[in-house]
């Protein structure tokens, strides 16, 4: 079980990003993180998995304390947690089967795997059945920009399965694709959570996905929790609880909850 406490995080400018949030996941959960650009989403996942270290508050993950970890404890924690971003962090001149195979650089050594190319067969193996399961071993061998946003958002989830997670975080994994594209990778994402029973945290915009994928939900406003649920409270949820998490001038407008803006807010 992950257990968030009391969890805030002021970046250095000042801006409080995370304030007091506390909520837990048990294992196998898909859990969504909703809210605006800005509400703390992204802030969020990365302090979960200590990409940013919090202000105050803890995570802890089956008892394990994460929020100090240092060194070769964190590195081990970070083997079984695998992050999907938004953005893909592809490298995008090597090959599709290589940016999968970074996925193993936890479990072997980092220099020596990029100097001499040193994975095991395992490894190369073990890369290929993944992107079997991602539905895309006939780009393994294309260089990662010559494959479609959808291609190279499945071989972000593709690198993290190679680290044998047992939860995954994804950061707004859909933002930037088209509906149809959605739907594939959280397919994928959820064909993962309950064939493999990782558990799935992702922050998503639009509430259609999240009724359709999501078992709990997790609703962020400026850096604070204004809602959780279950599956059956999101599907009936009402507008006075939309407008706690979007804003009392948002309106419910084909289930689109991406499209209910916060100008001048960047990502947090």
């Amino acid at each position: 079980m992950l257990e968030v406490r009391n969890l805030t995080k002021v970046y250095d400018d000042g801006t409080v990003a995370l304030r007091n949030v506390s909520f837990h996941v048990e294992d196998g959960e898909f859990l969504a993180i909703i809210g605006l650009s800005g509400s703390g989403k992204s802030t969020l996942l990365r302090c979960i998995n200590r990409l940013i270290d919090s202000t105050e508050g803890s995570v802890s993950w089956d008892g394990v304390d994460l929020t100090n970890l240092k060194g070769e404890e964190l590195r081990k924690i970070r083997r079984q947690i695998g992050m999907v971003f938004q953005q893909f962090n592809l490298v995008k001149r090597s090959s599709v089967l290589t940016n999968v195979l970074a996925g193993r650089l936890g479990y072997t050594s980092t220099l020596s795997s990029l100097a001499v190319g040193a994975f095991s067969k395992e490894d190369h193996n073990k890369a290929m059945q993944a992107l079997d399961r991602l539905d895309i071993t006939d780009q393994a061998h294309k260089r990662a920009d010559e494959l479609s946003g959808g291609q190279q958002q499945r071989v972000g989830v593709a690198r993290a399965l190679m680290q044998d997670p047992k939860m995954i975080l994804a950061d707004e994994p859909v933002a930037s694709l088209d509906p149809v594209l959605a739907h594939s990778i959280l397919r994928h994402i959820e064909r993962l959570n309950q064939e493999d029973g990782i558990t799935i945290l992702c922050s998503l915009h639009y509430l259609d996905l999240v009724q359709r994928y999501a078992t709990r939900v997790v609703g962020l406003r400026d850096g604070e929790i204004v809602y959780q649920g279950n599956r059956a409270d999101i599907q009936t949820m009402t507008d006075a609880e939309f407008r706690e998490i979007y804003g009392q001038d948002a309106e419910r407008v084909g289930k689109l909850a991406g499209e209910v803006s916060s100008p001048g807010k960047d990502s947090r």
